[in-house]
């Protein structure tokens, strides 16, 4: 075992499964008591239509219940007054994956949310590939990262941490033993201090993949959720433990993500990103609560 936790020799020496439960807290009750830091989950069935598609009138409801929630304010518009301030220049990272992508509703929803916060319209960008050479994004004093949760070949996972792998050079760097380093990132200081808030899109996540960029619509489902935290680590360490239970419940076994997602667990222990253990978060549940899979 190393500083960073679970490393690369100790994943292969204890197996992919044992490495996945230990990671992620599958084997551990969840515990709000002395939790110290709060996710929630929020979940409407109406959201989604027979095809899939998002209604941006509740999702834009949903977005704000949940980061009303999350910092304790009945008033969402509050909440969000919170975030950030009228003298911020706001960068919203988003995720274009043809497949997959952030909903267009939901990045409009933030940007709407942001400016009526008070930060004017011109400092306020969305992006994704483009964030190194967005004018808005090399004034940034802070971001808003969203993103969809699926699968991911060299990553397990395509979470929040990995969605700002974009404001560095050369990704690829980043991309040894599934990605472990991704929470250096973090600490660069284009993004360092100035995230404000992770939405880890769960309407129709994917559970399963093989290869790069391999996408299978019978590998998503209709989940109808968001996840919403100030930290990335417990967002993307529940968005994992509702990935694994699906994959239990669809092949009938555990069959772990491969490969690990331990990227999640050291982005907390190295670069104290938040806890991923669950009884290191309290869980807020919000709305729909079928088949909730945590």
């Amino acid at each position: 075992m190393s500083g960073s936790g679970l490393d690369r020799r100790g994943f292969l020496q204890v197996g992919a499964g044992a490495a996945a439960a230990g990671v992620l807290g599958l084997d551990r009750a969840e515990g709000a008591k002395g939790a110290t830091a709060r996710v929630v989950l929020i979940r409407r069935r109406e959201v989604l239509d027979a095809d899939g598609r998002a209604d941006p009138v509740v999702l834009h409801d949903m977005l704000n219940e949940a980061v009303g929630a999350l910092l304790g304010e009945k008033d969402p518009a509050a909440a969000w007054r919170r975030l950030v301030q009228p003298s911020d220049v706001v960068g919203i990272k988003s995720n274009v994956w043809e497949h997959l992508p952030t909903p267009p509703a939901l990045e409009q929803a933030i940007r709407d949310e942001v400016v009526r916060a008070g930060v004017g319209a011109r400092d306020v960008a969305v992006d994704d590939r483009g964030v190194r050479t967005n004018p808005v994004f090399l004034r940034m004093t802070a971001l808003v990262n969203v993103r969809p949760m699926r699968t991911h070949a060299w990553s397990g996972l395509g979470t929040c941490l990995k969605n700002v792998i974009m404001f560095v050079p050369t990704p690829s760097d980043y991309h040894e033993d599934a990605c472990a380093p991704l929470g250096a990132i973090w600490q660069k200081p284009e993004i360092a201090g100035k995230v404000r808030l992770n939405v880890l899109v769960m309407l129709t996540p994917q559970f399963h993949s093989v290869g790069p960029h391999s996408f299978a619509k019978p590998f998503t489902w209709p989940y109808g959720g968001l996840l919403v935290g100030t930290l990335p680590v417990p967002v993307d360490a529940t968005g994992a433990r509702i990935i694994q239970a699906k994959r239990r419940l669809h092949f009938g076994e555990d069959r772990p993500i491969s490969p690990p997602p331990h990227h999640i667990e050291i982005a907390g222990s190295r670069y104290g990103l938040g806890p991923s253990a669950p009884e290191g978060i309290e869980l807020v549940r919000l709305g729909w609560g079928a088949d909730a899979l945590i």
